[in-house]
């Protein structure tokens, strides 16, 4: 994988955030195609959670001050920065105070989702395109990994699909069974949709649970990973039947070498 460009867009990574598999994977996975000489980039969202000073982020000016447009709200884009102790790993984090500031990732004290999860949803694949735009910065393969991440695959395949940058980027999407209860608001396809992204390609969204949220993404994906062991027998139904290249679940003990292979021989 030597000099290969590999985006990682993450929900949840360590070490700014506890672990679990998406944020333990979010960072082995990168991890390991750093150490074979390839160039990765990780994006996450800023959570009020992560302790900006213990982690030494700070903002970068050049990348922050424009405004993404969602719902047809105009929400300012704010970008931060850090580096994985020890590793030469750079994290790049899309911030915004309306979204992210609350002390939590993806639910309240008491467990309820936040209402706005699908507009998070929405801003964090807008920011991590537009950053990854003003960087100048090409990628081979966009990996994706969690569910908040995993609208991604929709807007590149549709709201940016004429941006030549990444006329030949691939994207993959790994699915775990880490999700969400109940179903997101109730009005996210319309959102999706005011993004003229064309509603017969999305509609599983007007139930956004999170199967039909994960079916959408591996629809606009050109690869999936199967990321859990117990993942839902219907996801992985569904991933074999789109037709794209398919890893089945690696153990986290023996990934390595399966997912270089993968990316080698079905992605690249």
């Amino acid at each position: 994988m030597e000099d290969k460009r590999i985006l990682y867009v993450s929900s949840e990574l360590v070490p700014y955030l506890a672990e679990n598999e998406v944020s333990l994977m979010s960072y082995e996975v990168p991890k390991m195609i750093n150490d074979q000489g390839g160039q990765i980039r990780i994006f996450m969202p800023r959570y009020g959670n992560i302790n900006e000073r213990r982690h030494q982020l700070h903002e970068v000016i050049r990348l922050s001050g424009m405004n993404l447009v969602v719902n047809d709200m105009d929400m300012p884009l704010i970008i931060k920065v850090a580096s994985i102790p020890k590793e030469r790993i750079q994290v790049y984090f899309i911030d915004n105070d309306e979204y992210f500031k609350r002390k939590a990732t993806f639910s309240d004290e008491d467990g309820t989702l936040y209402p706005d999860n699908d507009e998070r949803a929405i801003f964090f694949a807008k920011g991590v395109v537009e950053t990854v735009k003003k960087l100048n910065w090409v990628p081979d393969i966009i990996h994706v990994h969690g569910w908040l991440a995993s609208l991604l695959p929709v807007y590149m395949k549709h709201y940016y699909k004429n941006e030549a940058l990444f006329a030949d980027t691939k994207i993959v999407t790994s699915v775990y069974s880490q999700g969400y209860e109940g179903t997101l608001d109730s009005n996210m396809l319309g959102k999706v949709l005011f993004d003229n992204v064309p509603e017969g390609d999305i509609n599983l969204l007007s139930v956004p649970d999170y199967n039909n949220f994960m079916k959408v993404a591996m629809a606009h994906s050109d690869a999936v990973i199967i990321a859990s062991e117990d993942t839902d027998a219907e996801l992985i139904k569904f991933a074999e039947a789109t037709g794209k290249p398919f890893l089945p679940y690696v153990s986290k003990d023996n990934f390595a070498e399966a997912y270089t292979k993968f990316y080698k021989t079905q992605v690249l």
